[in-house]
């Protein structure tokens, strides 16, 4: 039988994904499964996107230009102007999701062997990227004791190669909600122009800010304009995940140049999903306003809830709608998986992110896992509840 490729073997798992036979086989067993797992907003998504697809003219679905269309860009522009980030249409390519531009941005900064240093732990797909792009990742890791703050710049330097090409953020942060300062962002900008690396951040929970806290892009960082790359997307700010409409940001035009031969080998981006997401831009800011006020309550009760179970610890979110929780577990993946086969409280169970998924450290974050806060409170201190009567009875 014919072999298939390393790299197809080395592709990992999702963290997030892999239990999915197990949560199927709780449904068959008529359970009730209080998803924890994913980051899939319950929040709907603005009905203009959907007006516009419903209300559209067109007469062939045709190819649309490889960066995407020119007025969807030059109105991702106008809101990134709005939040202090001064691009052009010509400095932005649309992307079939976040996802697909960061594998424009790897592929354009790294060649096979490279490296990019990434704190961890970081969005579990970095590995599956890396892998797919032939690079290596070198984690840095942030610790829960700390909240997940950036490590100090000491740690990153002594990893710093001639094979390091970049560095890879998330801010705000899947999977711990960090969401790193201005102050962290400088010592960022002043590492990667010492060593004439890229930073690419992944910006795409930009908007999911709590406790009066702001948003500090690397492209409001002074000359950082040749190192900075932005990734973005839809699927979180307008809860519109199966769009699939990311973007890649950047003012350096090597880079862009290098990104646009890679889109132009898929062709295009879907054309609904641009229409969709351009109309999405007039979304008013009441929208997020109440979005905010809705997240901050539920973290504010999961943490509550989380911090009433003996022996658990977990980070507090500062962004974004994840945190992490160590359990006094021993091996979450098992755990994760013996919640969905064999524990319900009442026909009701949960289904959780184990989180050495996210890092790339080989056993690390074993007793930890990822909880996105994306259900409605009841349904929250429900969960935490299941939790909580889950770890009285466990036996590792």
């Amino acid at each position: 039988m014919p072999a298939i490729s390393q790299k197809g073997q080395n592709m990992p798992s999702s963290p997030i994904r892999k239990l999915v036979p197990f949560a199927e086989k709780a449904y068959k067993a008529n359970k009730t499964v209080f998803h924890l797992n994913i980051g899939q907003p319950d929040i709907k998504s603005p009905q203009l996107a959907m007006d516009a697809v419903a209300n559209h003219n067109l007469e062939i679905l045709a190819y649309t230009r490889s960066e995407g269309s020119e007025p969807y860009r030059a109105k991702i522009a106008d809101y990134h102007k709005r939040n202090h980030i001064m691009v052009e249409a010509d400095n932005i390519i649309v992307t079939t999701g976040g996802s697909e531009a960061l594998l424009f941005a790897m592929g354009s900064v790294a060649d096979t062997g490279d490296e990019i240093i990434i704190p961890e732990p970081f969005y579990a797909n970095y590995n599956g990227f890396a892998t797919a792009s032939g690079v290596n990742i070198v984690p840095v890791i942030s610790k829960i004791e700390d909240n997940f703050a950036l490590p100090p710049i000491q740690e990153f330097e002594k990893l710093i190669t001639p094979k390091t090409k970049a560095i890879l953020i998330c801010n705000p942060g899947n999977p711990t909600g960090y969401l790193y300062s201005k102050e962290e962002i400088k010592i960022l900008a002043e590492i990667v122009k010492k060593h004439d690396l890229f930073l690419i951040a992944d910006e795409v929970y930009r908007e999911f800010t709590y406790d009066n806290l702001k948003h500090y892009s690397i492209l409001e960082e002074e000359g950082l304009d040749q190192n900075a790359i932005i990734i973005d997307s839809v699927s979180k700010r307008y809860s519109m995940c199966g769009a699939r409409i990311g973007c890649i940001v950047s003012k350096n035009k090597e880079v862009m140049s290098a990104a646009m031969k890679f889109a132009q080998a898929r062709l295009s981006p879907p054309t609904f999903a641009q229409i969709a997401s351009e109309a999405a831009l007039n979304t008013p800011q009441s929208y997020f306003d109440e979005v905010i006020v809705e997240y901050k309550e539920r973290r504010d009760t999961l943490i509550e809830k989380l911090e009433e179970i003996p022996g658990v610890q977990v980070g507090h979110p500062k962004g974004a709608f994840y945190c992490i929780a160590q359990l006094p577990i021993k091996n979450s993946d098992a755990f994760a998986q013996w919640l969905l086969e064999e524990f319900d409280v009442d026909g009701e169970t949960i289904m959780v992110a184990p989180a050495a998924g996210f890092y790339s450290s080989p056993g690390v974050g074993l007793n930890q896992i990822r909880i996105a806060y994306v259900l409605n409170k009841e349904s929250l201190i429900k969960a935490v509840n299941i939790l909580k009567k889950a770890l009285e009875v466990y036996k590792d």
